[in-house]
C-alpha cells in the first residue's frame, strides 16, 4: 500500500471523526471479515484483539504477539478502503514498546491504534477477574512516548481507559480521560461493562476536551449511535458482533450437516461458492487473466 494511501486513510477518519454523525466500526479479524464489514456500510474496521485471539483459539490475556496483531491488521487494510483501527492491548510493554508499535503500524499504513490502561499482562474486560490498572501518569508517559514517535500527524493514537471496567467509577474515568487527552491522546475510549448506558453518558455530559470521546456498547446494547453523539462520542465500536454471529451461524450449520450427513441439507443456509468468489476478488482476476 502506498504512503499516499495510507495518509489519506488516517486523514479519512479524523474527517469522519469531526464530521455530523457518529462514525461506526465494526470488529474483524482477519481480511475476509473485515471486507464483509466494509460490505456492511460501516465506516472503519477495529482490528479486534478479542477477536484475532479467539482466532487462534487462544484467550484474549496477552498471549498473541505485535507481530502477530500488526499482521492481521495489515491482512485487513490491503484489501478495504475504510480505515483500520488497531486494537493494541496495553501497548505490548512500556514507553519504548509502545512507540516501536506506533512506528510498526504508521508504517504499515494502518490509520490508527489503541492501546489501554490496565496492567500488563491483560486479560479481556469481560471475563469474571481482577482488573489492575496502571497509574494514570505511567499510562501517559505511554502516549506522549507514541506521540512522539509517530512521523504522519494524521495517525491517530487512541487511550482506552478502563476505569469503569475495575469499578472506580465516574470521577476516576474522568480524571484518566483529561490526563490521557493531555498526554496527546487523539481520542479517549472509555469502556464500561455495565447493562445501563448512565455512566457512560454522565461522563460524555461532564467531558470538556477538543477530543473524541469513543464508545463500546457491547452490554449496553439498548443505547442508540445518536444519543452517544449527542454525549459526546464521536466514534461507536461493536467490537465483536461479526465474529459471535460467524461461531453461531456456522455451530448450527455444522451440527445440522452432522446430524444429517448430506451437504444438500446445509444448501439453503451457506454462501454460494460464487458468493465467496466475489468477496476473494477471484471474478475479477479471471477477467484481467490473458
Amino acid at each position: 500500500m502506498s504512503e499516499n494511501t495510507t495518509t489519506n486513510k488516517s486523514a479519512r477518519l479524523r474527517e469522519l471523526l469531526a464530521g455530523p454523525r457518529p462514525v461506526a466500526a465494526v470488529g474483524a479479524h482477519d481480511g475476509l471479515s473485515a471486507k464483509l464489514v466494509e460490505q456492511a456500510g460501516f465506516d472503519a474496521v477495529w482490528c479486534s484483539s478479542f477477536e484475532v485471539s479467539a482466532s487462534y483459539g487462544l484467550p484474549d490475556a496477552s498471549l498473541v504477539t505485535m507481530t502477530q496483531f500488526l499482521a492481521a491488521a495489515e491482512a485487513m487494510d490491503a484489501i478495504i478502503d475504510i480505515p483500520v483501527i488497531a486494537d493494541c492491548d496495553t501497548g505490548f510493554g512500556g514507553p519504548l514498546n509502545v512507540a516501536f508499535a506506533v512506528e510498526r503500524y504508521e508504517r504499515a499504513g494502518i490509520a490508527a491504534m489503541c492501546i489501554e490502561d490496565k496492567l500488563f499482562p491483560k486479560i479481556n474486560s469481560f471475563a469474571d477477574a481482577g482488573q489492575d490498572l496502571l497509574p494514570t501518569k505511567e499510562f501517559a508517559l505511554k502516549i506522549e512516548a507514541g506521540k512522539q514517535t509517530q512521523k504522519d500527524e494524521r495517525f491517530l493514537l487512541i487511550a482506552r481507559t478502563e476505569a469503569l471496567i475495575s469499578g472506580q467509577g465516574v470521577p476516576e474515568a474522568l480524571e484518566r480521560a483529561h490526563a490521557y487527552a493531555d498526554a496527546g491522546a487523539d481520542a479517549v475510549l472509555i469502556h464500561s461493562k455495565s447493562r445501563r448506558p448512565d455512566d457512560i453518558l454522565e461522563l460524555g455530559d461532564a467531558w470538556d476536551r477538543d477530543v473524541p470521546l469513543v464508545a463500546v456498547p457491547t452490554t449496553y446494547a439498548s443505547v442508540e449511535e445518536k444519543a452517544l453523539f449527542d454525549a459526546g462520542y464521536r466514534l461507536v465500536i461493536y467490537a465483536n458482533q461479526g465474529m459471535r454471529a460467524a461461531v453461531k451461524n456456522v455451530r448450527e450449520v455444522l451440527g445440522k450437516l452432522r446430524a444429517e450427513g448430506r451437504a444438500e441439507s446445509v444448501d439453503a443456509d451457506i454462501a454460494t461458492m460464487p458468493e465467496i468468489f466475489a468477496l476473494q476478488g477471484m471474478t475479477a482476476a479471471f477477467r484481467t487473466a490473458p
